[in-house]
């Protein structure tokens, strides 16, 4: 068992720290002044802009894709470190390396489902970081949990599909280069199978019928970081038939093919993210003094920074085991360990997080330090792609079988 990284992996390490602390750490404060002056919070900051064509200048861009004929052609372990050190920065370096969510589930989707005609017309475009996406499952009149509830329905009318619906928190939607909708809705409400009973089909953002009735915020933050979330109506919204993913009653399966990867991806860079907490509380801890001596010297901000410490290495070994695992036998394969790393790693790092928040103090809640943004962000993350309790439910069922 060798735990070294391979040599392109560390190739690709170094030159991506550097782009962190060069680049990207630097424009923090200057893409939080740019967002306020602008006339639109959702527009991008020209910082952002920089940012992107830097880094496909150093050929950091589309690392997360396997495909070489798309992506880097890297493995998840090979991508798994490089997704952790830009959780060191959430709000700009995914966006910056054009591997943030969920352009990267939607790029994924359209890679393996989609046709040549939909690779052509959104994939090239998304892979060149000309636009972004959206993608609407979540509604707000069901459990979505279970996606077996889905309102939304698709309905075919001769040459057409006619979408009627209402969703929500659908990421990217608030961003003015938000080109396209991946829509799941269901155009078998009656079938037998409740997993046959849902499809996908594209929706441009500009056809008739599609309302973006409000930004939904995150504990109050607009979220840049993965383009804002919106309410958005489907309103009789009418596509041509050759818009639709796959096929007919395959929207079920492929969502579980995109959540898949989505779901690692979030919990490598939700390390980075403890790691940055970690980082601001030892420099906090050394710098504060309280009561007649350093932070640091304190016996509860000891137990926070080591407790934090302990946690990271556990939740990085089974995040590298769970992608080497889909490397070597596929998701499915992996299922188990993808629902382990889910539930585990967003809990974690919410706590550390909150260890942090509590050692600034004030400072922690404000704005002026990354915590209190790093914590509502962390803390979505037990809802996205699956709140703990399915992820829960399905491994407790899998682990029981294996007794029965």
């Amino acid at each position: 068992m060798d735990f070294a990284y391979d040599a392109r992996t560390e190739e690709l390490r170094e030159q991506l720290l550097a782009f962190m602390a060069e680049r990207v750490r630097p424009a923090e404060p200057v893409a939080h002044e740019q967002r306020a002056a602008l006339a639109s919070p959702w527009d991008t900051p020209q910082v952002v802009h920089d940012l992107k064509g830097e880094a496909r200048a150093r050929g950091l861009w589309n690392l997360f894709l396997p495909d070489p004929a798309y992506g880097a052609g890297l493995t998840n372990l090979q991508y798994a470190p490089l997704a952790e050190i830009t959780g060191h920065s959430p709000q700009l370096a995914p966006t910056a390396l054009n591997c943030a969510a969920p352009d990267t589930g939607n790029m994924e989707l359209l890679a393996e489902f989609g046709s040549p005609e939909q690779r052509e017309r959104w994939l090239e475009p998304l892979l060149a970081g000309e636009i972004r996406s959206a993608f609407a499952m979540t509604e707000p009149e069901v459990a979505s949990s279970d996606a077996t509830n889905i309102g939304t329905r698709i309905r075919r009318e001769g040459d057409a599909y006619v979408i009627t619906g209402r969703k929500w928190y659908i990421s990217g939607a608030m961003n003015p280069d938000c080109r396209i909708f991946i829509v799941m809705g269901k155009t078998d409400p009656d079938g037998a199978d409740v997993r046959r009973q849902q499809s996908m089909i594209l929706v441009p953002r500009d056809t008739p019928g599609v309302e973006i009735r409000r930004a939904m915020s995150v504990y109050g933050y607009e979220d840049h970081a993965h383009g804002g979330h919106a309410e958005v109506v489907f309103d009789e919204v009418r596509v041509p038939v050759s818009h639709l993913v796959g096929e007919e009653g395959g929207g079920f399966a492929i969502a579980q093919a995109r959540l898949g990867p989505g779901r690692i991806h979030h919990c490598m860079r939700l390390i980075g993210m403890a790691e940055r907490a970690i980082e601001l509380m030892c420099r906090r801890a050394l710098d504060r003094t309280a009561f007649g001596k350093p932070l640091a010297q304190q016996g509860v901000v000891r137990e926070w920074i080591a407790d934090a410490r302990v946690q990271v290495e556990q939740l990085r070994l089974l995040v590298l085991k769970t992608a080497w695992l889909m490397d070597t036998v596929g998701n499915r394969g992996a299922h188990t360990e993808i629902q382990a790393i889910k539930i585990a790693t967003p809990r974690a790092v919410v706590k550390i997080l909150d260890d942090a928040v509590q050692l600034f103090g004030a400072g922690g809640v404000s704005q002026d330090f990354p915590l209190a943004e790093l914590w509502a962000g962390a803390r979505t993350l037990r809802l996205a792609d699956g709140p703990d309790e399915v992820h829960q439910r399905s491994l407790a069922r899998r682990e029981l079988r294996r007794h029965a």
